[in-house]
C-alpha cells in the first residue's frame, strides 16, 4: 500500500484530538483530586486545540482520506465545529456541578474527548464501517459516562438499558449493512448510491438492509417506537452527563443518518421515506402528550426531545430544502437543551438535585437572571418567535409544503401547539410560583457567562436567522 496515498491531512482534527487525548488520559493519572482542575484546563484546551486545527486545514469543497472511507466536506466541518462549541460550554457548565457530587474526576473529561472523537468520524464518515466504528465509539463513551456515578443505582441501572438496547440497535444496523453489502458489493456510500441507480444492485435485499438501518438511525435518534431508553438515561444519569447526551450526540446523529440515507440510499428515497413519515408522526403524539404528563423536568425534556426528532425525521422527506431545514433544527435543538441542563445545574447544589419542575417554583424572585436564561430556552422550543426554535419549525414546515405534504405540515403544526403548554408551564412555575426554598444559586462566573452567551444566540440567531440557514445550506451545497 501506497501511504502518500492516504492524504491524512483531512483527517487532521482527529488525529490532533486523539493524540491530545492521549496526553490527557495518561497525565490525569499522576493528578490528585484537588489538583483535578488542571485535567480541567487540558480537556478545554484540546477542544481549542482541535478546533484551531480544523480552521487551519479547511479548504473549500470535498476532500476524502483513507482511499474514500473518510471525506471532510461543508456538511463535516458546521457539524464539527458546533461539536468542538457544544463540547467546550459543558465542561464550563458542569465543572462545579461535578464537583458536588464527587464525579469531577478524569473519565469524566476522557470518556467526553472518546465521544467527541466518535461523533467526529460519524460526521465525515463516507463507508458504512467508519460510520459503525465512529458510532460504537460515541455509544461505547455514553454507556460509561452514564454510570459515572457508582454510588446511584439510577444511574447503574440507566446505564444497563442504554446499553442493552444500544447492543441490541448496533445489532441491527450491522446485519442491515450486511445486506446492503450483499445487494451492492460495497459498503462505500458513493458506490452504494451508484449501484442502485444503474440497477445493479439486488433491489429486494437492499431494501430488507436498509429497513434495519432506520430502525436503528430511529433508535439513536430516539424517535418513537425506539424511544424508550430516552427518558430513562435521561433521568438516571447525572445532569453534566444528561447535557451532554442530549446535545452533541444529536447533531452527530442527524449527520450520520444523512450520510447512509442520502448519500448511500438516495435512490431508495421513495422506500425509506414513508418509514420516517410513520417515525415522525409517531414522534410527535408520543413525545407531546407524554412530555404533558411529567413532573421531573429532566423526563420532560426527555420526551421533548423525542418531539423534536420527529420534526428533524420530517426534514428528511422533504427533499434538499429540507435538509437544509434538518441540519439547522439539529443545530437549533443542541443550543436549546444546553441552555436548558446549563441552567439545572448551576442550580442544583451539593444537597439539592434541580430535577423537578418544582424546583424551579419562584426562580424570579431568587435569581432573575437565571429565569431570563430559562424563559428564552423554554420559548424556543415551544416554537416562538423571534427566537431560533421557531424558524427551526418554520423552516421544516414550509420546506413539507414545497413538497406537497399539507397534511404533515398541519399535523406538525397542531402538535406544536399542544407542546407549546409544557414549555410555558415550567415559565408559569419559574415566574408566578411561590418558591418552596431560599437556597442561593451557583456564583460560577465562568458557567454563568458562557450560559449567558449560549442562550443570547438563541435569541441573535432568532432575530438574524439567514446567517445559519446560509451556513447549512452553503455546507450542503458540495454533499449533495
Amino acid at each position: 500500500m501506497n501511504w502518500s496515498d492516504l492524504n491524512l491531512m483531512p483527517a487532521m482534527p482527529e488525529i490532533v484530538l486523539l493524540a491530545l487525548l492521549g496526553v490527557v488520559l495518561l497525565a490525569d493519572l499522576w493528578i490528585c483530586d484537588k489538583n483535578r482542575y488542571l485535567t480541567h484546563l487540558m480537556s478545554l484546551g484540546t477542544v481549542i486545540i482541535v478546533a484551531v486545527t480544523q480552521l487551519a486545514v479547511w479548504e473549500q469543497g470535498s476532500v476524502d482520506a483513507f482511499h474514500g472511507m473518510y471525506i471532510a466536506d461543508g456538511m463535516s466541518r458546521l457539524a464539527k465545529l458546533v461539536l468542538y462549541a457544544l463540547t467546550f460550554g459543558l465542561f464550563i457548565y458542569s465543572k462545579p456541578y461535578n464537583q458536588d457530587r464527587q464525579i469531577f474526576k478524569g473519565e469524566f473529561y476522557t470518556l467526553s474527548l472518546f465521544a467527541l472523537l466518535g461523533m467526529s468520524v460519524m460526521v465525515s464518515s463516507a463507508h458504512f464501517l467508519t460510520a459503525y466504528i465512529g458510532l460504537e465509539l460515541l455509544s461505547l463513551s455514553l454507556y460509561a459516562m452514564i454510570a459515572l456515578r457508582r454510588d446511584s443505582g439510577r444511574s447503574a441501572e440507566a446505564a444497563l438499558k442504554y446499553f442493552v438496547l444500544g447492543a441490541l440497535a448496533s445489532g441491527l444496523l450491522l446485519y442491515g449493512i450486511s445486506m446492503v453489502y450483499g445487494a451492492t458489493g460495497s459498503l462505500d456510500f458513493a458506490s452504494v448510491l451508484a449501484s442502485a441507480f444503474n440497477e445493479q444492485a439486488n433491489e429486494w435485499l437492499l431494501k430488507l438492509g436498509m429497513v434495519f438501518i432506520v430502525v436503528a438511525i430511529a433508535f439513536k435518534l430516539g424517535a418513537v417506537p425506539f424511544h424508550m431508553w430516552v427518558p430513562d438515561v435521561y433521568d438516571g444519569a447525572p445532569t453534566s452527563v444528561t447535557a451532554f447526551v442530549g446535545t452533541a450526540p444529536k447533531i452527530a446523529a442527524v449527520v450520520f443518518a444523512f450520510r447512509i440515507l442520502v448519500t448511500g440510499m438516495g435512490t431508495i428515497h421513495s422506500d425509506w421515506s414513508p418509514m420516517l413519515a410513520i417515525l415522525a408522526v409517531a414522534s410527535l403524539v408520543v413525545g407531546n402528550l407524554a412530555a404533558i404528563m411529567q413532573t421531573n423536568i429532566k423526563r420532560m425534556l426527555a420526551y421533548s426531545t423525542v418531539s423534536h426528532m420527529g420534526f428533524i425525521l420530517l426534514a428528511f422527506m422533504a427533499g434538499a430544502v429540507g435538509f437544509t431545514a434538518g441540519l439547522y433544527y439539529a443545530i437549533t435543538y443542541a443550543l436549546m437543551a444546553a441552555v436548558s441542563f446549563g441552567v439545572l445545574m448551576v442550580l442544583s447544589t451539593k444537597d439539592i438535585e434541580c430535577e423537578n419542575i418544582k424546583d424551579l417554583a419562584g426562580l424570579n424572585q431568587r435569581h432573575a437572571w437565571f429565569a431570563f436564561l430559562m424563559l428564552l430556552s423554554m420559548f424556543s422550543m415551544a416554537g416562538i418567535p423571534p427566537l431560533m426554535g421557531f424558524y427551526a419549525k418554520f423552516g421544516v414546515i414550509m420546506a413539507l409544503l414545497k413538497q406537497g405534504y399539507v397534511w404533515l405540515s398541519v399535523f406538525a403544526v397542531i402538535m406544536s401547539l399542544i407542546g407549546a403548554f409544557y414549555y410555558l408551564r415550567v415559565v408559569k412555575v419559574i415566574y408566578f410560583d411561590a418558591p418552596d426554598h431560599d437556597q442561593p444559586v451557583g456564583s460560577n462566573y465562568a458557567a454563568k457567562f458562557v450560559l449567558t452567551v449560549n442562550a443570547f444566540l438563541l435569541l441573535l440567531w432568532g432575530i438574524m436567522p439567514q446567517t445559519v440557514i446560509d451556513w447549512c445550506a452553503k455546507a450542503l451545497e458540495n454533499t449533495l
